[in-house]
């Protein structure tokens, strides 16, 4: 179904918009202050450099589907969707620069008021969580007299666009992001893209505010990380490439989904120790890796986060549920959940810990020597009975997703506070009168 559409801000993610828009068969105004866009636009030429860019609007301006104007009141009363492409550059402290997103939502409400028809804004550009419920709708309101849901509609829909390739990553999008009030809202966005190859997420405006974030921070953060991995590699006299193409072929554990999902600090033999070592290379070549020296202070601030969790809860009889630092071993070198044990005694706490793969019966070799001769205190701590643990907390801290639902639902009163460090699955988590916390969702 074609529609027509108004795109504000003829930069380049508003002209591939449009463009690309304009491709699928939709009646396209391009808006934009700048005369010069405007009328390069108009005239069929492209304001961007962008490979693919200039045959798609050469196209729609023959077919009469893309325009372009200076007039955004004539815009809007012409158009069913409007997309706010506008900038959101950096101020000099950092902070993200709305100045261009507010006139314009105050420009659209008040030709709103002249308009009788439904019409839906999308914002595409670039904002923090929490912009289209505290700028975007207010204003919209307040300049239109009209109610959002009853009158028009906001959608956030951020674009995941690369510089070089923007054309190919708009009409054959991994995935397409819509955030709304509710899936009714969302709805002529949702038809607009049924095209879109790839999953379409709908979601809150707030969570599509935010993965564009996500997304542009991980990539940062990839980039970083390789390139610290190249220097150190190359001064190893390592090549960097070997490494990496042997490196990116694991798709099971490197390239994947594993480890992004929100949970407790990592531990264990083997990447503590690890990076540690990685450091102190480095540091030894005289090399600056600020990327990689963050990782274990950044894991520390984690688990300081557990701790201060716990005690701000005020409650003096805490239950650990699990000692190791992954579930199903038994395994406690370097557990953030026996430092988690250590200091909560340290700050006065009553604790009791459950793991039903670490007793003193059962352990062997380095982890049972680990706990008599390191932590004694925290070994005596432990109980092989879960009902018992549960019975005198008031504190119930779920540290290993090796618990049987049944058997933590029996026990978990409803005074219980629950706090779960592992992020167990949302079928899995016991909250029996709204005393559920996690630890960073």
């Amino acid at each position: 179904m074609s529609r027509s559409i108004s795109v504000f801000g003829l930069g380049y993610v508003g002209t591939i918009t449009a463009a690309c828009l304009a491709d699928k068969g939709n009646r396209v105004i391009g808006v934009d202050l700048n005369l010069t866009k405007v009328e390069s636009m108009d005239a069929g030429r492209s304001p961007i450099m962008e490979p693919g860019v200039q045959e798609l609007i050469s196209e729609a301006h023959r077919a009469c589907r893309l325009h372009a104007t200076a007039d955004l009141a004539s815009a809007i009363l012409n158009s069913e969707i409007s997309f706010l492409c506008v900038g959101t550059p950096s101020l000099r402290s950092g902070k993200l620069d709305l100045g261009h997103i507010e006139p314009v939502c105050r420009q659209i409400g008040e030709t709103l008021r002249q308009k009788d028809s439904f019409h839906l804004v999308v914002l595409r550009s670039t904002v923090l969580p929490g912009t289209a419920e505290s700028l975007v709708i207010p204003t919209l309101e307040q300049a239109s007299g009209k109610r959002m849901g009853k009158d028009f509609s906001v959608c956030v829909n951020p674009e995941f666009m690369r510089e070089g390739t923007a054309v190919a990553d708009f009409l054959e999008p991994a995935m397409t992001v819509i955030g709304a009030a509710d899936r009714v809202q969302s709805g002529i966005l949702r038809e607009l893209y049924a095209w879109a190859p790839g999953r379409i997420f709908e979601t809150s405006f707030r969570a599509a505010e935010m993965v564009k974030y996500v997304s542009n921070a991980w990539h940062a953060l990839k980039v970083s990380f390789a390139n610290e991995v190249g220097t150190l590699a190359k001064e190893l006299a390592v090549d960097a490439e070997a490494v990496t193409e042997i490196f990116t072929a694991d798709a099971k554990l490197n390239i994947s989904a594993s480890y992004l999902k929100p949970g407790f600090a990592f531990g264990g033999s083997c990447l503590p120790k690890d990076v540690r070592a990685l450091n102190y290379r480095a540091k030894e070549l005289d090399l600056e890796l600020p990327l990689l020296e963050a990782v274990l202070p950044s894991n520390q601030q984690h688990l300081e986060r557990a701790i201060q969790m716990i005690l701000e809860s005020g409650k003096e009889n805490v239950a650990v549920l699990g000692l190791s630092f992954k579930a199903a071993t038994d395994d406690l070198r370097e557990s953030p959940q026996v430092q988690l044990v250590k200091r909560l005694l340290g700050e006065g706490r009553h604790v009791q810990i459950w793991d039903d793969n670490v007793s003193l019966g059962r352990l062997i070799g380095s982890n049972r020597q680990y706990i008599e001769e390191v932590i004694p205190h925290i070994g005596s701590l432990l109980c092989a009975s879960l009902e018992k643990v549960l019975g005198k907390a008031q504190v119930v801290v779920i540290a290993t997703r090796g618990l049987d639902k049944q058997a933590l639902a029996a026990g978990i009163r409803e005074n219980h506070i629950v706090i779960d460090l592992v992020n167990l699955e949302k079928e899995r988590r016991i909250d029996r009168a709204g005393t559920y916390q996690g630890l960073c969702w």
